[in-house]
């Protein structure tokens, strides 16, 4: 049966495309003369057809063909019915036409008046070619061929330098590509590696500092990001808050419509996380995405699969977020003024004699004094070609709020400068140390300045846009000071790295001292320039903390109280509460601060304030009961009120998410109640300090603006959180109660212990008489507590000078008073440790069996056993230069050490020190660190995997710090340190004096000068 030819231009009543223009007649003989042709049929398909040579039309058939297939065709019902119906006959379709099947050419001449004219019967056509553009019917014999496509269009190469992305490869991965060629992510970070899943991507968006880092990267000062919180923490307030600034410059910088943007919590809570990687892709094709270079994605080939965005809202709820701080390396630019600071030191660095290469300590000295000197310079400059011109520009409001207390600082560098100039040049720097101790508190009056340092900076902007004067004058001014090359807003950050600097330069000095003594009085200075310097960097975090304050403020309705006086913020979020007199679940956002709880409803993007909690007043308890694996919101609390009034029960999402929250519950309360607050009669409670305070104990400096510390309400006292402990008896007692000292109740999560408990951390005596009431105690104190030979007495108040203790029996449970020489101290016995999980205990081992473990693994493979020979006692064994090489590990007054000038307080201390240090400290043939736990196989890529399944790199351990003071957290960020603790340091990045590290499997936050980095 012969093919049905379709008419000129008609579309193909199956497939719907239009036939390729028919083939061009044969070229005429040489001198003939050609007949006039009418014009040619315009196309908006058909470029180049216009053009009358033959090569236009070839060029322009071409140039359709490679439109024609580059586009993705139009999947309809009907188009995939009429492929079903010629895939059942047999037939195919190429080039929108059809060949003919006899029941259907039967069908179309039976309606008659539809029927196309009749064609001439087609000649026969040998198998392979084609009959009007179609393939003819194959038959039995005859074997299937592939139909032949066209080449695709021919796709743009890559430009130099840029790393071209495989096709078929996911959009998800092909935007965290992206994301890396923008410099927001790391090139190595995990969302590369070949075990990656979307999860990856949009646990690392979900706080929105990364994106909103993105649109600066993209064009400068696209968003200031001191309106973002740069460590949100997961908190939803502020992570929602981050999320919705970077939404709103997509629209008024980007010029990105709203029906192009996802919603705020289609990220946070990850519920359409496909639209988000839909929005990165829109946003990468802005015209001011496209002038940075970057090549925008997804390509053209790419594989979308829907499916992977399914089950990762379950996912984010079940997994608790990594602290990854090297992502936030791309975001702290925060050094504020520090090459402004660099040039104006180095200014005359030309002009200065060169110091000998054999005598460091006097160039110690040398930057010490012509630093001073520059700086005295800088703020004497600005008093006189800035401050004293621009007097009568600015009102009195706006002369204070620019240049805040600069003339009080003109004032003391000058004397300070005199004074180091004379110790250093008049005295051979003998009493240096002495001159930078005697100016400590003096200095504290930078707390005032890095305190309005940046409202000052945000001033004088507004008054140079809004005032065309005073913008003329600030330029004649700062041509006048140094030629133009520094104004007065980048002059106004420098006193705040000056008064950082102090510490580091006494440091460099006091590591090329010699001299004991002077080495000795150098630490004292070294000491009280970084409690300066710590002072100023908690000044500087209150105020980020005072900034969220005010958002909190701003965003929750019917709140007449201001939220300062609540604390600072432990964390807020989603919650379910309900009364102990009711069942009903309400859903509920809460605000968690020291004192206080605000329960708030939600109201669009603000909160409507519906309760306050006066956490004064409540305790917490679990409430395992409730307890439902795999049920969500049916992990509960308890706030109960210890007055006996209605209390509360909160339910949590998951059960990560619950034990969050009491850990932050418990820490507020710490802070409330916190240990040793009632200790020897004082009644310490948080308090803010208007003027700069000092510690009663350690005499340093309470840190912060706002609720610095603990005062007495008895005596007036002023100390740290972790200094309670050690402060003397409190000056207003009863009379019959002087001179005893009461040790505190302890708590356990939050709640303090009834007597019936026994706390191991009370001291315990043994009773080495009997006592029997007589002699009695007096009767003020109590009743006597009857003893016998043998038992063991926990002490709950004594002093050295009293006849009588109070303590409790721990055979018969009674509390009462006793005679303090009836009992002596318990022997001290530490208490076994298991170390059976660590990957280089090997328990009991003698030193044949270690040598058989180590003698077929590579160099500074290590073990630590348990000698069979001497009970309690350790060794390492270690393989050095090809040999098993044993070091006794010594303990004495509970410490552990293999070198008599290094004592840890624990085991895991000692091996995580030697992991960083030589173990030729003790040993100077052994010069090799602790590298290659016996138990893990070798070659082993040294990743752990979270709960996710999804592979996490170990922190890189920078350094190894040991505490030098105690500190006690204030919130779930902080890591709390004991004197003598072993750190393991994983950031320094932060610019506000604090690192990142661990203690004893504990990571977290600590001023970096409450620790001595080692060398």
């Amino acid at each position: 049966m012969s093919p049905v030819k379709l008419q000129a231009g008609a579309r193909d009543p199956l497939c719907g495309r239009r036939p390729p223009p028919p083939a061009p007649p044969p070229r005429p003989a040489l001198g003939h003369r050609p007949q006039p042709r009418p014009p040619a049929r315009s196309h908006p398909r058909l470029w180049g057809l216009a053009d009358r040579s033959e090569t236009g039309r070839r060029a322009g058939h071409a140039q359709w063909r490679a439109r024609r297939w580059s586009r993705k065709p139009v999947r309809c019902s009907r188009r995939r019915a009429g492929r079903g119906a010629r895939r059942a006959r047999g037939t195919r379709c190429s080039g929108g036409r059809v060949a003919a099947h006899p029941g259907r050419d039967r069908s179309r001449a039976q309606r008659g008046a539809r029927d196309p004219p009749a064609a001439a019967p087609a000649p026969s056509i040998p198998l392979g070619e084609r009959a009007g553009g179609c393939w003819r019917r194959r038959g039995a014999e005859e074997p299937r061929r592939r139909r032949r496509r066209p080449r695709p269009h021919p796709r743009r190469p890559p430009r130099p330098g840029r790393v071209p992305e495989p096709s078929g490869m996911e959009p998800w991965k092909q935007c965290a590509q992206w994301l890396i060629h923008c410099k927001v992510l790391p090139a190595n970070h995990r969302v590369t590696w070949d075990s990656a899943q979307v999860f990856d991507l949009a646990q690392t968006l979900r706080d929105g500092v990364l994106l909103c880092q993105l649109l600066n990267n993209l064009r400068a000062h696209s968003i200031n990001l001191k309106e973002i919180n740069l460590r949100p923490q997961m908190s939803q307030f502020l992570c929602l808050k981050n999320i919705r600034t970077f939404l709103t410059a997509c629209c008024e910088t980007f010029g990105m419509r709203k029906s192009e943007l996802f919603e705020a919590f289609d990220l946070f809570d990850v519920r359409d996380f496909g639209k988000v990687i839909e929005t990165l892709s829109r946003l990468s094709r802005t015209p001011i995405a496209l002038a940075t270079g970057i090549r925008p994605f997804p390509t053209e080939e790419s594989i979308n699969d829907e499916d992977v965005y399914k089950g990762l809202p379950d996912l984010i709820d079940e997994t608790l977020v990594e602290d990854e701080e090297d992502l936030y390396d791309c975001v702290y630019g925060e050094d504020e003024g520090g090459e402004v600071y660099e040039d104006l030191m180095k200014a005359e660095e030309a002009h200065q004699p060169k110091c000998p290469e054999n005598d460091i300590r006097s160039c110690c000295l040398a930057e010490i004094k012509q630093t001073e000197e520059k700086y005295t310079e800088t703020l004497e400059s600005i008093e006189k070609y800035f401050m004293a011109p621009l007097k009568r520009f600015l009102t009195a409001a706006e002369f204070d709020s620019v240049f805040i207390n600069i003339p009080e600082l003109v004032k003391l560098h000058r004397n300070l400068m005199q004074e180091i100039h004379d110790s250093i040049v008049n005295k051979n720097d003998h009493n240096l140390y002495q001159v930078f101790i005697n100016y400590k508190e003096r200095l504290v009056i930078y707390g005032q300045y890095c305190s309005g340092v940046e409202s000052a900076i945000s001033s004088l902007d507004y008054i140079s846009k809004t005032k065309e004067d005073v913008r003329l004058k600030l330029e004649e001014c700062s041509k006048r000071a140094n030629n133009g090359k520094f104004t007065l807003r980048d002059l106004l950050v420098v006193p705040m790295q000056r008064v950082l600097k102090y510490h580091l330069l006494l440091q460099e000095l006091v590591k090329h001292t010699t001299d004991l003594t002077e080495k000795a009085n150098l630490k004292l200075a070294l000491d009280a320039m970084k409690d300066l310097a710590q002072y100023v960097n908690e000044v500087k975090r209150d105020n980020e903390t005072l900034r969220e304050i005010k958002q909190f403020q701003l965003s929750i309705e019917n709140l007449n109280q201001p939220v300062l006086l609540f604390g600072r913020p432990q964390g807020d979020g989603e919650i379910r509460i309900t009364t102990l007199d009711k069942h009903t679940k309400q859903e509920r956002h809460i605000f968690l601060f020291d004192l206080a709880v605000i329960v708030c409803k939600r109201k669009g993007d603000n909160y409507e304030m519906k309760e306050i909690i006066d956490l004064q007043q409540y305790k917490i308890a679990n409430n395992p009961t409730t307890d439902k694996e795999n049920k969500k919101w049916s992990y509960g609390f308890y706030l109960i009120h210890t007055q006996g009034q209605n209390g509360l029960e909160f339910y949590c999402k998951t059960k990560d998410l619950k034990k969050k929250w009491l850990e932050q519950f418990e820490m507020a309360l710490s802070n409330i109640r916190p240990d040793y607050a009632d200790s020897n009669f004082h009644d310490f409670k948080m308090h803010t300090f208007t003027r700069v305070t000092s510690c009663k104990v350690c005499q340093m400096l309470l840190r912060g603006t706002f609720y610095q510390g603990y005062l007495c309400f008895k005596c007036g006292a002023r100390a740290h959180k972790e200094c309670l402990g050690r402060v003397d008896n409190c000056g207003r007692v009863n009379s019959g109660e002087q001179g005893t000292l009461k040790l505190p109740e302890k708590r356990t999560n939050g709640l303090r212990r009834t007597p019936k408990q026994v706390d191991p951390g009370l001291p315990k005596m043994q009773v080495i008489r009997n006592y029997s009431g007589t002699p009695p105690p007096a009767l003020h104190e109590g009743p006597p507590l009857h003893l016998q030979a043998g038992d063991t007495v926990e002490l709950l108040r004594g002093d050295a000078h009293s006849l009588f203790w109070q303590g409790r029996n721990l055979a018969s449970g009674e509390v009462g008073f006793f005679p303090s020489d009836a009992v002596k101290p318990c022997p001290c016995v530490p208490k076994p440790v298991d170390y059976s999980c660590q990957p280089w205990y090997a328990g009991a081992m003698e030193r044949l069996q270690a040598e058989t473990e180590l003698i077929n693994r590579v160099n500074s493979t290590y073990l630590v056993r348990h000698r069979t020979k001497e009970s309690g006692e350790y060794a390492i064994s270690i393989k050095y230069n090809n040999e098993a090489k044993h070091i006794k590990i010594l303990t004495r007054d509970g410490f552990f050490h293999i070198a008599e000038n290094r004592k840890f307080k624990s085991l895991m201390e000692l091996v995580e020190y030697y992991k960083h240090h030589s173990l030729k400290e003790g040993f100077r043939t052994l010069d090799t660190t602790l590298q290659f736990p016996y138990k893990e196989p070798e070659h082993s890529t040294g990743q752990r995997v979270n709960r996710a399944g999804n592979s996490l790199l170990s922190p890189k351990v920078l350094g190894i710090a040991i505490a030098r003071y105690d500190f006690c957290a204030r919130d779930m960020r902080e890591l709390s340190l004991l004197k003598g603790d072993v750190v393991k340091i994983y950031t320094k990045m932060s610019a506000n004096g604090w690192w990142r590290g661990e203690v004893n499997g504990r990571v977290g936050w600590f001023p970096s000068t409450y620790v001595e980095e080692d060398e």
